[in-house]
């Protein structure tokens, strides 16, 4: 079962930045569709983004519309979230999990948690 460790969160100012990595054990990476999902206090857990093992990305326009990219690297075996103009309601535990195709999401890792002030 592939493994995953996220990085990269952090504090930062309304307006700012951040690049989350996932991490992902086991060599068969590029055969997993991969995703990013949050998780604010005393909410549920909401998707994010995600990518197929093909490329193909979807994102929660809701939550992250035009201000975030999903992207992955087999050969570092890392998926990607870059997110722009941060606002203090994007403030959440990041997670990040995979599935093969029609099967359920797996591999949750501890999350890395961003806050952002205001």
């Amino acid at each position: 079962q592939v493994q995953l460790v996220e990085s990269g969160g952090g504090l930062v100012q309304a307006g700012g930045s951040l690049r989350l990595s996932c991490a992902a054990s086991g060599r068969t990476f590029s055969l997993y569709n991969m995703g990013w999902f949050r998780q604010a206090p005393g909410k549920e857990r909401e998707f994010v983004a995600s990518i197929t093992r093909s490329g193909e990305i979807v994102y929660n326009t809701d939550s992250v519309k035009g201000r975030s990219t999903i992207s992955r690297d087999n050969a570092k075996n890392t998926v990607y979230l870059q997110m722009n103009s941060l606002k203090p309601e994007d403030t959440a535990v990041y997670y990040c999990a995979a599935k093969m195709p029609s099967r359920s999401w797996t591999g949750w890792g501890q999350g890395t948690q961003v806050t952002v002030s205001s």
